[in-house]
């Protein structure tokens, strides 16, 4: 059987301008590989590519190119996902959604388990986002009244006294035994203020820092991980490295004390699972976290997450940030990620 493929782009805007290190966020294009079976034309497997500037390894246009390359010639996709889509993380992780969506008959229903019946949530992190003072104090509250145990500060921004002082304002009402606090610096901070700030942080009982220095900077990541008070995730790092001796050699030696992985940066389901058999054989805890994909993405991880021997809140909770979001079955309550299985995705606009 030989499918139909077609391609759709479009660009997601956020609810309000998302702020990190390098800069607000305002819009986001993603891409919508769409397949189906000519004789049975009403089913239809939809994949997204979620390509993330500044963090990706390939570049739009590569994205586009291959993207028409695959709607040309469609028998060849199990083949290409273990060669050159390797090097197009997005696009690789697109066409493992599109396939598994067309093998269960269009539904989205990609894993199924308790928490596609609706029966079981996944627990996530409380995320706030960069902004003025005033705006993260807000949020703050927000994700604690909202009943989040683990809440996530982007940092770096800013300006690193004011986060500080935002984080023993939190500390002050929410002990480590209250509220579990991570913060994401996504390679803010340069070698010479590394040390100082994570002494800072141990002081206010932080469970971790992500990506504290810029990625590539391995020796220093190395000697951050062996002397820090805080225990490092890396993040950015893990995005490029293509080959399992690349891997390897990343865990073996920055040996951080976590992982967090991002689907759509590494290269999909197969290349993650692997991240995690690698990271347990060596200690290391990892978890799982979105990047800002849209709903259809958004499904994809976390009904995987779901199959998955999870030990802590998980980076799940950016599909609410779109204004023109997929309209899908997923919901946040209750500082968890639910399915909601009655309710309807609406496709409208995916339609080739």
């Amino acid at each position: 059987m030989e499918l139909k493929a077609a391609w759709i782009e479009r660009t997601l805007r956020p609810s309000f301008p998302l702020g990190t290190s390098k800069g607000p966020i305002s819009e986001r294009t993603v891409w919508y590989l769409v397949a189906w079976d000519p004789q049975r034309p009403q089913i239809k497997g939809i994949g997204e590519a979620a390509h993330f500037p500044g963090h990706s390894v390939e570049f739009p246009a590569e994205i586009r190119t291959k993207l028409v390359e695959l709607c040309a010639e469609t028998r060849s996709w199990e083949d290409r996902l273990e060669q050159d889509l390797v090097r197009v993380p997005s696009v690789r992780f697109a066409v493992e959604q599109c396939l598994r969506d067309f093998s269960v008959g269009g539904t989205k229903q990609l894993f199924p388990s308790t928490f596609t019946l609706g029966q079981r949530g996944i627990p996530i992190n409380g995320l706030v986002w960069m902004g003025s003072k005033e705006t993260m104090r807000q949020r703050i509250r927000e994700r604690t009244a909202e009943g989040f145990t683990c809440v996530k500060l982007k940092i770096g921004a800013l300006g690193i006294e004011h986060e500080l002082d935002l984080l023993r304002e939190l500390r002050k009402d929410h002990p480590a035994s209250e509220v579990q606090l991570r913060v994401d610096a996504n390679g803010a901070f340069q070698a010479r203020d590394a040390p100082r700030v994570l002494d800072a942080l141990a002081e206010l009982d932080v469970h971790s820092i992500e990506q504290p220095v810029a990625p590539g900077a391995y020796e220093m990541m190395a000697e951050l991980c062996a002397t820090s008070p805080v225990p490092i995730a890396l993040d950015e790092d893990l995005i490029g490295m293509l080959s399992t001796d690349a891997k390897k050699d990343l865990l073996d030696h920055v040996a951080p004390r976590y992982i967090v992985i991002k689907p759509s940066l590494v290269g999909g389901w197969r290349s993650s699972e692997e991240w995690i058999q690698l990271a347990t054989e060596r200690g290391i805890g990892w978890w799982i976290t979105s990047a800002l994909e849209s709903n259809i993405g958004l499904n994809a991880i976390a009904q995987w997450v779901a199959t998955l021997p999870i030990a802590m809140p998980q980076g799940l909770g950016t599909g609410q940030v779109y204004e023109n979001n997929v309209g899908s079955p997923l919901e946040v309550a209750d500082a968890m990620l639910w399915y909601r299985p009655e309710r309807e995705w609406d496709l409208a606009d995916l339609s080739p």
